[in-house]
């Protein structure tokens, strides 16, 4: 026979469950506004934490000095450099659809000048002419840029939505930088599992966050900031646009700004802008590879660091499942998926 109380604890965890999911369905219009200002409090909070202790732990004061702080510091330059790129975007693909740039007259410049060796190597892969390049590459250039100008036009229309979903985050960011901590333990004391293990998965959670954020989003910016000053300097068109791809595109381990500075450095060579070329590969392989190297390491850590294979696949798959959030997400569940196993299989690390 049923014991009444098992029964009602049942009935009890399933109307739990359905008052999570229900309330769960209820935010995800603003999971994104949502989950940027958790993150922003977990990257800040050390900040809000030393103000606090200088202002005599006056909370309130040091939560809304530091959301002043991400606001000018962070927020408003990455606002002015999205509304820059924005019209960047538009305008470069009114130029390849007016004709005034023709990537695929650049791309034809460039087959011609290769030797008769690589041609016979296009005709052996069934590539019969540059012509019939020129027309893939085209294709190819317009699409993206077509696609690109697409989203560009979305963000402006939809700019309601975007103050809407940007208010939500600052106000949910100034509690959580006020009232963070006393969320947390109400948070983990909730958790249904042993205090060594929930020590473990919310270290790992609040490593992960931090690691990848200040130490990725880092390396990006200022390799795409290196990439993009290059282009601007060598005159190459949509200067800003390229260093914003080359940024994201840093995200990805083994992958990199490379892809974008690479092809135009060869191109150069191949078009006899010798000087242009080398200067390009140089800087790129000097400048803008050695930040990775140099960087990252002083701002992840090698201890934080999921191996390259898992980052670049978990940040692919991120990026296709919840779009920019992905970039984050995705490194996020991967670690989280070893540290579970980790104390699934008694390999652990311990508490620090």
């Amino acid at each position: 026979m049923t014991n009444p109380k098992q029964g009602q604890q049942r009935v009890f965890i399933g109307l739990l469950i359905l008052v999570s999911l229900a309330f769960v369905w209820l935010l995800l219009p603003f999971y994104g506004a949502i989950f940027w200002g958790v993150i922003l409090a977990l990257i800040f909070l050390p900040l809000h934490r030393w103000l606090m202790a200088k202002l005599n732990g006056r909370a309130t004061l040091s939560a809304l000095l530091t959301l002043l702080l991400v606001l000018f510091l962070v927020i408003m330059p990455l606002s002015g450099i999205a509304a820059s790129l924005i019209n960047e975007v538009i305008n470069l693909y009114q130029q390849i659809k007016s004709g005034d740039l023709n990537f695929g007259l650049y791309f034809e410049q460039a087959v011609a000048a290769l030797p008769p060796s690589a041609h016979r190597l296009l005709g052996m892969l069934g590539i019969d002419g540059i012509a019939e390049l020129q027309a893939k590459f085209s294709a190819l250039i317009t699409g993206a840029s077509q696609f690109l100008a697409t989203q560009a036009l979305n963000v402006g229309q939809n700019t309601v939505d975007f103050i809407i979903s940007f208010c939500i985050m600052l106000y949910l960011l100034f509690f959580l930088l006020r009232d963070g901590v006393a969320l947390s333990d109400r948070i983990r004391k909730a958790i249904p599992l042993d205090e060594h293990q929930k020590q473990h998965l919310l270290l790992k959670f609040t490593t992960v966050v931090r690691a990848t954020v200040k130490g990725n989003v880092a390396v990006a910016a200022v390799q795409g900031t290196l990439g993009g000053l290059i282009f601007w300097v060598l005159g190459v068109n949509g200067a800003l646009l390229w260093g914003v791809i080359m940024g994201f595109l840093s995200l990805l381990p083994a992958v990199g700004a490379a892809l974008i500075w690479a092809p135009v450095a060869i191109y150069f060579l191949l078009t006899g802008a010798y000087f242009d070329g080398i200067v390009l590969a140089l800087f790129g392989a000097l400048v803008i590879g050695m930040v990775d190297n140099v960087l990252r390491p002083i701002l992840v850590g090698k201890d934080t660091r999921l191996p390259d294979y898992m980052i670049l696949i978990s940040t692919l798959g991120g990026m296709t499942l919840f779009g920019i959030n992905g970039f984050v997400i995705g490194p996020l569940i991967a670690a989280l998926f070893v540290a579970a196993w980790d104390l699934f299989s008694g390999r652990e690390e311990e508490p620090r």
